[in-house]
């Protein structure tokens, strides 16, 4: 601001000094100092004649405009360029205090990068010393294995009692030294005591030497002898200690839980198509079919399936019938084979429960499992028997407690009987497959237990950690056990006792999976009311 003031103070003064003159007379150079000495004072004709004040303060106006712009354009660029540079210098600045941030990060992640590469250089060298410790340990341990194998190599061919082997030969070798002694002695005497004494000596050696090599035979063919027989008695154990089971605990409940679904589907299906009286027809075989059904659900149910009206509420016909399928696949299953001779199949199973009993659980189970399977292979058509004769077993009991039950559809001529067989012989047929493929199971493909279908025997006192009331819920549990209407599982298990027990059934463990569902004598109460 400065410099441009001094450039236009002159021209400012001039012009301030004209007005004065020509507004006031009185005003004159004189007063006004002169920059020059040797300069003569002004005088009145060296003064312009006076103007027009009014324009010429317009024309002044206008000049002082002009300048001030002027100035204004001149001072422009530099207040620019200061603010521009001042502006680069602050952004310059900026960036290289990032530059300088950004370096520091990267030297303090450096330099814990480093250190822990430093730890780890550390651990792995410990490990390294660690790994050099364990290898010069093994090293030496094996250098103790071979000297102790080389001490009981020594041991044994130092033995004092040879093998029989070695006890032949030896006496081979005796019998051999005193043919040779009786012949050095005769020898003796017939060239003379110094070839004779000589020729003993030679005799003596070699049978020294015949001793040595037969002894030391003997000792590597007993090694290789008993080393034989100890690969073959491990090869021939190894089949009967494995626990591997091909089917889990819980597969096999499962198992048995949808057989039960599958007897369920089918009573209820065939009690729907039936129809019943109050009138029990006269029937010549009623009275063997009456004491049939006894032997298998007992004498309690069997009457009351004889002498109850089902012709509104066949319920205790469904549950008849439930139990007479239930008894029939238990009583199946107890068997050691299904479809087997009978004579074989008891004597299989006085064994299997006798190795049961007294050995291991791996050698009894895969006994268990060979002999099952090799009767199979030895009878290929004994499956394909075994399903069919359960299905006819089935069907045949099923239309026997229709019959004791007043049943007029079907009827207990052969015909219908047959036209129920047809309708309901792939239904039934699948029960029996699925029970034969649990059967097969439970035989063959689980080594660590015996797994058991179970259910109560009819006239047994109810008890509620063994069995489940099918009718709990409808009132309290009450009186015998009529029948089995869903099957249990039961699994038992060898203990592994280093004494025998006294009792064989002390070292069996016994756990039941899978409670069976039965009906008591309560339910009838329940049905009555329905």
């Amino acid at each position: 601001m400065l410099p441009v003031a001094n450039l236009h103070l002159k021209d400012l003064y001039e012009t301030t000094v004209e007005f004065f003159t020509l507004r006031s007379p009185a005003f004159s150079y004189r007063s006004v100092p002169n920059d020059d000495p040797d300069s003569e004072p002004p005088t009145p004709s060296d003064i312009s004649p006076a103007s027009d004040p009014v324009a010429t303060r317009q024309n002044e106006s206008a000049n002082l405009r002009v300048k001030r712009t002027a100035a204004k354009r001149a001072r422009g660029p530099t207040a620019c360029s200061c603010r521009s540079f001042t502006s680069a210098a602050a952004s310059t600045l900026y960036t290289m205090r990032r530059e300088h941030d950004r370096t520091k990060s990267e030297l303090a992640r450096s330099q814990a990068d480093s250190a822990s590469l430093e730890e780890k250089c550390k651990s792995l060298e410990k490990t390294l010393k660690e790994t050099k410790d364990l290898l010069r340990a093994r090293d030496l341990e094996i250098e103790a294995l071979k000297q102790d194998k080389a001490k009981l190599i020594a041991d044994r061919r130092s033995l004092s009692r040879p093998p029989s082997s070695l006890d032949r030969r030896r006496s081979h070798d005796v019998i051999h030294h005193r043919s040779n002694s009786s012949q050095s002695l005769s020898q003796r005497i017939r060239l003379g005591p110094e070839l004779a004494e000589h020729r003993d000596g030679d005799a003596a050696s070699q049978a020294g030497s015949s001793r040595h090599r037969a002894s030391s035979d003997a000792v590597r063919d007993n090694i290789s002898t008993i080393s034989e027989e100890e690969r073959a008695h491990t090869r021939s154990m190894e089949v009967f200690l494995t626990k591997t089971d091909l089917w889990s605990g819980a597969q096999v409940i499962q198992a048995v839980q949808d057989l039960n679904s599958e007897i369920l589907q089918f009573a209820a299906s065939a009690v729907e198509v039936c129809t019943f009286t109050k009138q029990r027809t006269s029937h010549s075989k009623i009275g063997q079919t009456v004491n049939d059904v006894t032997t298998r659900l007992g004498p309690s149910l069997s009457r009351m399936l004889s002498t109850h009206d089902h012709s509104q509420d066949p319920m205790l016909v469904q549950l008849a019938l439930q139990g007479s399928i239930a008894f029939c696949i238990s009583r199946a299953l107890s068997s050691f084979c299904i479809g087997y001779q009978s004579k074989g199949n008891i004597t299989l199973t006085q064994i299997y429960t006798r190795m049961f009993q007294s050995e291991p659980q791996p050698m009894s189970s895969r006994w268990r499992a060979l002999t099952h399977k090799h009767i199979h292979e030895l009878h290929p058509e004994l499956s394909n028997y075994a399903v069919n004769e359960m299905t006819d077993t089935i069907l045949r009991w099923t239309l026997d407690v229709f019959l004791i039950c007043g049943c007029t559809n079907p009827q207990p001529n052969p015909t219908s009987r047959e036209a129920f067989r047809t309708r309901f012989q792939s239904q039934v047929k699948r029960i029996s497959k699925n029970a034969c493929a649990l059967a097969q199971i439970s035989r063959e493909e689980i080594m660590s237990a015996n797994f058991e279908v179970v259910g109560a025997e009819s006239g047994r006192a109810f008890d509620t950690q063994e069995m489940v009331d099918v009718f709990e819920d409808y009132g309290a549990s009450k009186g015998a056990v009529l029948c089995t209407t869903e099957l249990g599982l039961r699994c038992s298990t060898r203990k592994a006792t280093t004494e025998t027990a006294a009792i064989p059934e002390e070292n069996i463990e016994r756990r039941l999976l899978l409670r069976p569902k039965v009906v008591l004598d309560s339910a009838m109460d329940v049905i009555d009311q329905r």
